[in-house]
């Protein structure tokens, strides 16, 4: 099957807006200017629809009715959803592959776990933590502690709920205060996994990722509503 440029050229758009979204260059509610984008990326007015269309579909974008389209807004109410759920479904797949996996998938954690630590300069430096590659290295340990899970459904609404944590997670960065030792977190994690310690390794997932919703839901930037989308700019 021939792939179209159109198509190839709204999956490159998809990847930069998506990029600007999770780097806080597009701001939660901002509105996305058609033309504008098009000017900007300098790709046809039917690719950037594609892209927007798509990423509405992921929920990065949210699309309004004669008005286009905006950056999907955050909350308070919505980051203490998305991280219970987030919280249930990864623990999920972590005791699946707690019961699964093999020296292979604990190999796979470890390297993954060698490599983020050495993009983080210090433990608690969060100029490490908000480069792409840090960010990817990061993907790549949460996604290798549940990849021995052999439930493709589970992958799929696990790495749902992950992208949609990313914005949250790179918003905290900044906003955190209490020199949060990231690195040590992510050792206690892998350290009860390796143990093939269910209960501990559970506990620590929990408490690592409800720190990041606490340090934003503290935060004077979101208790002003400065997150929350303005519907001035039409």
């Amino acid at each position: 099957m021939k792939i179209s440029q159109k198509s190839t050229q709204a999956e490159t758009v998809r990847h930069l807006i998506r990029a600007e979204i999770l780097d806080g260059r597009l701001a939660p509610g901002a509105k996305l200017n058609i033309k504008s984008l098009e000017g900007r990326l300098g790709v046809s007015l039917g690719a950037i629809r594609e892209a927007l269309s798509r990423l509405s579909a992921e929920g990065m974008v949210t699309a309004e009715a004669h008005r286009g389209y905006r950056v999907s807004t955050i909350s308070a109410e919505e980051l203490l959803d998305l991280t219970r759920t987030r919280i249930e479904i990864e623990s999920l797949c972590l005791s699946k592959a707690l019961f699964h996996g093999d020296v292979e998938w604990e190999t796979r954690i470890v390297g993954a776990a060698h490599r983020m630590e050495r993009l983080q300069q210090s433990a608690s430096d969060p100029e490490a933590r908000v480069t792409e590659n840090w960010n990817q290295a990061h993907g790549e340990f949460h996604e290798a502690l549940v990849s021995a899970c052999p439930s493709m459904w589970l992958h799929r609404m696990r790495k749902l709920l992950y992208e949609q944590s990313e914005r949250y997670r790179r918003l905290s960065v900044p906003l955190d205060t209490d020199n949060r030792d990231v690195r040590e977190e992510h050792r206690r994690i892998m350290d009860a996994v390796l143990r093939r310690d269910e209960a501990s390794a559970l506990q620590e997932l929990e408490q690592h990722l409800l720190a990041t919703a606490e340090i934003i839901l503290r935060s004077p930037l979101l208790q002003a509503g400065q997150i929350e989308a303005s519907d001035d700019d039409n």
